[in-house]
């Protein structure tokens, strides 16, 4: 290596060197200076709409719907972990300000109008969000599939959600005309006339999602909506018990042991038996002991120690 190439070498070497050295320092001043974005920069739609990309996706619309399927299940995950556990509630999830999870399932559907997944998942989590947009991907899927009847489970499940029980009766016996659809489609569609809003039809409802569940997202939905369920049920027990002792002795029950005997004889849906953990203590469906609260003689949830919603 001549003198001349070599002195070029060493002034690249060091202009590479300078270059790197500075990178630091800089990141740090203009880290300093970035004006803070908003709390909804995370949101910003920055997605094409799927309508749009239909023709020119060259054959590939399915892979795109799965993508943009997968981004909505990153989405709203992000959006639950980094919410305080207390602000949780599974009923109504709007305080997350969730707002693109219906234009993220509504392109995946477009890409691919025959993708069963986003519409079964739009409808365990749309009602808690958006009760128009539930409807819309509801619609949306049974109109693009005339002859899949869980579509019209799901559909079903949303206007029952909303309390809106004549709607959700008609669209479980469209349903239940299709071949091959259950026998709960024609039981729901007589169930939602006479007694839409009972615990028992929403017992029967998530069950039946819960064994028809292709997604691991609606399994552990549905499953929790069902613990949920079980909570309820063991609440009226337990309170019952517990204004019988003091009924009978003009005091609150000193432990839930004083009530266990009770429990024991009672007969919960399914025929479900109250748990008792190792220790002998009281649990809730979700495995966390049960806390009596003294002052208003009541069993409450464990809010640090329970998986079940808070509210």
């Amino acid at each position: 290596m001549n003198a001349s190439v070599l002195k070029k070498f060493a002034m690249t070497a060091g202009i590479v060197a300078v270059c790197f050295a500075s990178v630091v320092p800089l990141t740090g001043y203009l880290s300093s200076i970035r004006p803070a974005m908003p709390e909804t920069y995370d949101d910003s739609d920055l997605t094409v709409k799927g309508a749009h990309l239909k023709g020119f996706a060259l054959g590939m619309e399915g892979l795109l719907a799965d993508y943009y399927f997968m981004r909505t299940l990153q989405y709203i995950g992000k959006k639950i972990l980094n919410a305080p556990s207390e602000s949780i509630n599974i009923e109504d999830l709007s305080n997350l300000n969730p707002r693109l999870v219906y234009p993220l399932l509504d392109t995946a559907t477009s890409l691919d109008p025959h993708f069963i997944a986003p519409y079964s998942f739009g409808a365990m989590l749309l009602p808690a969000i958006d009760p128009d947009s539930a409807i819309a991907l509801g619609v949306k899927g049974t109109t693009n599939n005339p002859n899949e009847w869980r579509l019209y489970q799901h559909l079903g499940y949303t206007y029952w959600r909303l309390k809106r029980y004549e709607e959700a009766a008609e669209i479980y016996q469209r349903g239940s005309q299709i071949a091959g659809s259950a026998p709960f489609m024609k039981m729901m569609a007589a169930s939602m006339k006479t007694e839409g809003g009972s615990r028992e039809t929403a017992r029967a409802i998530y069950k039946q999602m819960l064994a028809d569940a292709e997604d691991e997202q609606v399994t552990v939905t549905a499953q929790r909506q069902l613990d949920r369920l079980d909570w309820f049920d063991e609440r009226e027990a337990i309170d019952r018990a517990l204004a019988q002792v003091m009924e009978r002795s003009g005091r609150c029950a000193n432990s839930f042991g004083e009530i266990i005997p009770m429990l024991m004889t009672v007969r919960l849906p399914d025929n479900r038996d109250f748990r008792v953990n190792e220790r002998g203590q009281l649990v809730d469906p979700s495995g966390a002991p049960y806390v009596l609260n003294k002052e208003n003689c009541r069993v409450q949830l464990d809010g640090e120690k329970t998986k079940l919603p808070l509210s």
